[in-house]
């Protein structure tokens, strides 16, 4: 049977401490314990079903990371308090002093300026190229090399990584693919692709309701586990833990997910095609111009479509930022960072989310300072959306 993350979710079965149908709440950061010994067998790891310290795990949070690994189809997951929290334990576990890293040029800013900027206080030092040219990642891989990096879709020019192509490339040369899936939750399951780990910020789509700040790392028990070890484990010495409490919120949240990420998916694809046939430069992994359009349709899960996410370039700074507070003023969304919330939300990435990177290498991997990445919400009635919109765009001039 084919492998189906929501299905993998639905099968999940937890019930309350007095038979709610909600799991309860482990609200305590320690646990008590009827004997010595069993305190002790907990820091070896060796005591199945108790808790030791809630920076080490809660029930709450394996609760989480049960229905996360389910979904990603991995042995085992690893909840943390934010996306980055789940990206600097995995690199740091992978790789020490001396280590090498290739990773997509075109990725989230806080990971690009922790490899850039960060990272190499520790000496580990990071190439980053075109993931999209199997060929120059090939080329900048060396005796040193670790991991591979990337995300699915990156972040934010919506390039697609062939996670088949960068398998075969990982097992070639013995490192590990680590993948960023935070803008294609259920559409791809890299997993089942051949990936070795992979990373959510739970903040975005999963939770979907922008109030809480998570991420997740999923993979086999044996690597979850080194990440949890008391000894020498990156999530556990570091100590990016998530709140019981926001575990159960997300919790809650992810049985919706797949409903949520139809909607996503069909009001973008929607837009994107409106506003391409419109003549605007659009960015969409859904639309037949997409450079990896054809490569995207082998990757999804068909029936989760290709996502909430895509661009449109109007020309510069100016007319991006006054589009956008005038769609804000017009309520047909917010003026903001971050994504998978039910409003649509925009914003120029170059100047917020993508800042950290400079000018001239953002010009280089084409990002332009005109670029609108958009997250497109769960409106009912989407041709009404993109009337109102289009309104907007005449208005300034844009159309």
């Amino acid at each position: 049977m084919k492998f189906n993350p929501a299905n993998e979710i639905q099968d999940l079965q937890y019930f309350g401490e007095f038979g709610g149908v909600n799991p309860s709440i482990s609200d305590s950061s320690t646990y008590t314990f009827l004997t010595a010994k069993s305190m002790s067998d907990t820091f070896e790891g060796t005591a199945e079903g108790c808790y030791l310290y809630s920076r080490h795990t809660s029930p709450s949070n394996l609760h989480l990371a049960e229905a996360l690994a389910a979904m990603e189809g991995t042995e085992a997951a690893n909840v943390s308090a934010s996306g980055m929290g789940a990206i600097t334990p995995v690199i740091l576990q992978l790789c020490g002093a001396g280590d090498h890293v290739v990773s997509s040029r075109t990725i989230y800013g806080g990971t690009y300026a922790f490899l850039k900027n960060f990272a190499p206080r520790l000496n580990i030092n990071t190439s980053f190229v075109d993931i999209t040219n199997l060929a120059s990642v090939e080329a900048n891989i060396n005796e040193n090399t670790k991991i591979i990096f990337c995300e699915t879709v990156s972040n934010p020019l919506l390039e697609v990584a062939d996670i088949e192509g960068l398998v075969k490339l990982a097992k070639k040369y013995n490192l590990k693919l680590i993948v960023d899936n935070t803008f294609s939750p259920l559409s791809v399951s890299p997993v089942k692709l051949g990936a070795d780990v992979v990373i959510h910020s739970l903040t975005k789509f999963i939770n979907g309701s922008s109030d809480t700040v998570g991420g997740v790392i999923c993979g086999t028990t044996e690597f979850i586990d080194s990440l949890k070890s008391v000894i020498d484990g990156a999530s556990m010495l570091l100590g990016p833990t998530m709140d019981s409490l926001r575990s159960a919120s997300v919790l809650k949240n992810l049985r919706t997910l797949h409903l949520r990420i139809k909607q996503h998916s069909y009001n973008a694809t929607y837009l994107a095609h409106k506003f391409e046939a419109d003549g605007l430069k659009t960015v969409y992994p859904g639309l037949a111009s997409h450079p990896s359009h054809q490569l995207y349709k082998t990757m999804i899960n068909d029936e989760f479509g290709f996502g909430g996410m895509f661009t449109i370039d109007v020309g510069s700074i100016a007319k991006a930022n006054a589009l956008m507070e005038l769609m804000q003023h017009k309520n047909l969304g917010y003026l903001a960072v971050s994504l998978g919330f039910y409003k649509t939300l925009f914003s120029a990435p170059g100047t917020s989310t993508s800042s950290e990177i400079p000018e001239e290498e953002q010009a280089q991997m084409g990002l332009s300072d005109g670029i609108i990445r958009f997250s497109i919400g769960l409106d009912n009635d989407i041709e009404r959306t993109y009337k109102m919109m289009k309104a907007c765009m005449k208005e300034l001039n844009i159309l």
